[in-house]
């Protein structure tokens, strides 16, 4: 905070000094224009066209800002404007220089892309001072607290930002204003300001810098450049050669300031793993479960909370994601190489999102046409015969339009992959196609628009390793299953921010999809066909001042289902209109209070109320106190939603409770409680943080499915009790420099009554530990990740025959994935891969009861507590051009 309020101290004097002699200037040559740079606060393209926008206007002709060095060049008329008015509308528009601040209500009407200060913030808590090695002794009585002003200047992936000094005769430091710093041989080249501060971008035509000042003899520095770079220079009239070494940015953090405890997962720690898709993209978070449905249809579920993932709210850009029909696929379809960041919310979330969060949220933001790489191919391919490719390109058209088309294919054509010898292949053989276009529009004057369509096709057959679908579909020759899946998508937001009122702005989100899946399971059918569009109107501004800032809007739902089971025709149409208000009041920078509550009509179960509320206390700096409490409210969609059963020989039994309803079964209802704490300090002289949280869950009405008779499996509502317990730790530390180590341990109680017998959900591991390790060093990145999971409760199977029985609950056991990559390239675009997953090659056994009799009624591949499959090595290659 002192480097921040020294910055604008000296900012302000620098720039007190500059209006001056413009003004002197004026007086003499009225007709002369003025040219003049200043820092701005931003950290992206989308800041960019703002920030130039915001300046532009009377008495100025043109606004060039930098996204690396920050910097903000003007040419402009003195006699028709005043630097102050053009600092004005700059902050106005959300975006702090060192002479005006923006207002919180603007500043957090930028998308959470744009928001500057917590990126800032979040540096200043997690970037550690680079180590600095001279060429000679001149500055090694130099102390850190001089060196603090480069704390103030966020920045971005390759970036050098370093600082020019000056020793006067007392032996004290001053900054050099107007420093000039080239790459040496290139015309690439900035200037420092007025804390003696530069920012320059990474090139690679050339690896030294020429640092020159009026009165001082030039001289050149070698740096090793790296990612974002912190160069401190000698005193004197020669400047010393240095050495760097690079800061970084965590791959996972959670924004302090924002009052739903939101943990972001940026594309470095996507990076981790190979994210082939969804489910993936959680192998090294330890909030997140990912298990297999079943043993045949390779399909995965999410646990959050202790909660399936039927309970998790998803969405992608904050649209409806695979939801009703497309929840057992969902994870496998939305590829890891389309993902930008990954946002986690526990527990209850905004009432802007809708009603259905009970868990909690996951959003996920895909590769946009303003921010991605021109160019983007990924190779993919594991020892199963597993291939991934993909293909993303992006391009810009005119200077309001851009738009990106996202490809990515995946096959599997390996028909004996079967770990345990039972017969059955481990996975399914098929192919997924999915594809997107998407375009944008920005008319730089407070309209924007994104739109754009998605498609896929997913084609599996899985089964005995023998099964032939020509010759053997629905017969009782051979056990085989075929899942066939189309769906096409249609989405649309836009969005107008008031120009004179930047806090103020309104948005309409549009979407629509109609999944169809055609599918099998032995001799059980099930097909079934989603229509669904979603609407949400969002209006925003402030009460009186920016304390008091609130959004409120309409929502529309409609799905349309037609569902198929075994001859049994299930439709139904679900609409729910809505309208939700939300108020946030922030009367200090420490404290958040967001109080939210909607209203909503189901045609099938009228209305009902949703009310949310969310406190962010900062009692100290570094220490975050946040509590949450609200209800959820959902559709079950059974069959869609389980059809891991459908993989069995159990009889579906619905117990419905009112005839006309979905099913004939009630909504579910939760309400969630929870409460976090995060503490950031100091370990081994680094930055360190350590959260703690629990969350409870209550059900007020649940669709239970009931496992607990081997020969069948029952739908029906909640009576009893129906709840959760959650509790996690996570340390996160840096022992030594570029090692980063996370630690977490989590325990689970979840009981659900079970026709009259409160019972441990099955499935569902009371304790697991969890660590991370990642190293980087040179281009290389090594990461390496063990997971230990308790014992699991299994449904009895006590009634089958004693060579079809399972143990009562399963051992626990430790899961361990590495991987290492390697950056290549003068311009760091290309990345080699290899890893590999299960390396203790611990898999379940029994995975399928009556294996060798499917179409006996002791058939059940539902069972699943662990690995369905074995080790497993990968290895691909990515390329990226900016």
């Amino acid at each position: 905070m002192k480097s921040i309020i020294w910055s604008l101290l000296l900012g302000s004097v620098f720039l007190l000094f500059s209006t001056n002699a413009s003004a002197q200037d004026v007086t003499k040559t009225p007709q002369t224009d003025s040219t003049v740079t200043f820092k701005v606060f931003g950290v992206c393209e989308m800041c960019k066209h703002r920030i130039e926008e915001a300046a532009k206007g009377k008495g100025v002709k043109t606004a060039a800002w930098n996204v690396d060095s920050k910097l903000l060049t003007l040419t402009l008329d003195p006699l028709r404007v005043t630097l102050d008015k053009v600092h004005n509308r700059i902050a106005a528009a959300g975006h702090d220089t060192y002479l005006k601040k923006a207002s919180d209500a603007v500043y957090n009407s930028l998308p959470a892309c744009c928001r500057y200060r917590e990126i800032e913030r979040m540096e200043d808590m997690t970037t550690q001072n680079t180590s600095v090695t001279l060429q000679s002794s001149s500055l090694t009585t130099v102390p850190d607290s001089v060196f603090n002003s480069i704390k103030a200047y966020p920045t971005s992936q390759h970036t050098i930002v370093g600082v020019v000094l000056e020793e006067d005769q007392k032996g004290g430091f001053k900054p050099l204003v107007g420093a000039s710093v080239i790459w040496l041989g290139t015309t690439i080249g900035t200037a420092t300001d007025s804390a003696g501060v530069f920012t320059i971008a990474n090139t690679a035509n050339s690896s030294r810098l020429v640092v020159s000042y009026a009165g001082y003899q030039p001289d050149t520095l070698a740096v090793v450049p790296t990612k974002e770079l912190k160069i401190i220079l000698a005193q004197g009239k020669q400047l010393n050669e240095v050495k760097v070494t690079a800061g970084g940015r965590p791959a996972t953090y959670i924004n302090a300031y924002d009052p739903f405890r939101t943990a972001i997962m940026t594309r470095k720690e996507l990076l981790k793993a190979a994210c082939c898709n969804l489910s993936e993209s959680f192998e090294t978070n330890p909030s997140v479960d990912v298990s297999y449905n079943d043993a045949v249809t390779g399909s995965k579920q999410i646990q959050l909370l202790g909660l399936s993932g039927n309970y998790t709210q998803l969405t992608v850009e904050n649209l409806p994601g695979p939801r009703g029909l497309a929840t057992s696929q969902g994870l496998n379809s939305i590829p890891g190489t389309w993902i930008e960041s990954i946002q986690l919310i526990k527990g209850i979330g905004s009432v802007a999102n809708g009603f259905e969060s009970i868990a909690g949220q996951i959003n996920l933001e895909l590769k946009k046409p303003v921010t991605s790489e021109r160019l983007f191919a990924n190779v993919y391919v594991n020892d199963f015969g597993k291939t991934d490719l993909n293909l993303n390109l992006t391009q810009k058209v005119g200077k309001k339009w851009a738009t990106t088309l996202l490809l990515h294919d995946a096959f599997l054509k390996n028909k004996s992959l079967d770990f345990n010898g039972d017969g059955f292949k481990d996975l399914p053989t098929g192919n997924l196609f999915s594809a997107v276009n998407r375009w944008s529009y920005d008319n730089n004057k407070g309209l924007m628009t994104q739109f754009g369509v998605k498609m896929l096709e997913d084609q599996k057959t899985g089964g005995q390793v023998t099964f032939d679908p020509s010759k053997h579909k629905l017969t009782t020759d051979v056990y085989g299953l075929g899942i066939n899946t189309s769906r096409i998508e249609a989405f649309g937001k836009i969005g107008y921010v008031f120009p004179e009122k930047k806090y103020k702005s309104i948005g309409l989100q549009l979407s629509a999809f109609n999944h169809d899946q055609d599918s099998y399971f032995g001799l059980t059918t099930y097909n079934g066909e989603q229509q669904n569009f979603y609407s949400n109107l969002i209006y925003q501004s402030i009460i009186g001042n920016s304390q008091h800032k609130f959004r409120t809007g309409l929502s529309f739902v409609s799905d349309q289902y037609k569902e198929q089971f075994n001859g049994i025709n299930y439709n139904r149409r679900e609409t729910v209109p809505g309208g939700f208000f939300e108020y946030t009041y922030s009367p200090l920078d420490r404290l958040d209070v967001v109080a939210g509550i909607r209203e909503d009509y189901n045609n099938l179960y009228g209305w009902f109320t949703t009310p949310r509320l969310n406190i962010r206390y900062e009692p100290i700096k570094g220490t975050t106190i946040r509590g949450s409490i609200g209800r959820g409210q959902r559709t079950a969609n059974i069959f869609a939603e389980n059809n891991s059963v459908l993989v069995s020989a159990r009889t579906v039994n619905i117990l419905p409770a009112t005839v006309g309803k979905a099913y004939g079964l009630n909504p579910e209802v939760a309400w969630n409680k929870g409460i976090s704490v995060d503490q950031k300090f100091k370990l081994f002289n680094r930055n360190s943080s350590l959260s703690v949280e629990y969350f409870r869950n209550d059900f007020q009405d649940q669709v239970v499915v009931d496992l607990e008779d081997p020969r069948t499996v029952s739908f029906y509502n909640l009576n009893g009790k129906s709840f959760s317990n959650s509790f996690q730790t996570e340390l996160t530390v840096e022992p030594l420099r570029k090692l980063n180590v996370r630690l977490a341990y989590r325990y689970f109680d979840v009981n659900t009554t079970f026709s009259g017998s409160l019972l441990e959900r099955p499935f569902t591991a009371k304790n697991r530990g969890f660590a991370n390790i990642g190293y980087e060093i040179n281009g290389w990145k090594l990461d390496y990740t063990v997971n230990y999971n308790g014992r699991k409760r299994i449904p009895s199977t006590a009634s089958n025959p004693v060579a079809y029985q399972l143990d009562v609950s399963s051992p626990a056991y430790v899961l361990m994935n590495a991987q290492v990559s390697k950056t290549l390239g003068k311009n760091s675009n290309v990345d080699l891969y290899l890893g590999g997953e299960n390396l203790t090659n611990y898999f379940q056994k029994d995975v399928i009861i009556s294996a060798d009799q499917p179409f006996s009624p002791y058939f059940d591949a539902s069972m699943i507590w662990g690995p369905v499959i074995g080790r497993m090595f990968y290895g691909g290659i990515r390329y990226s051009l900016k």
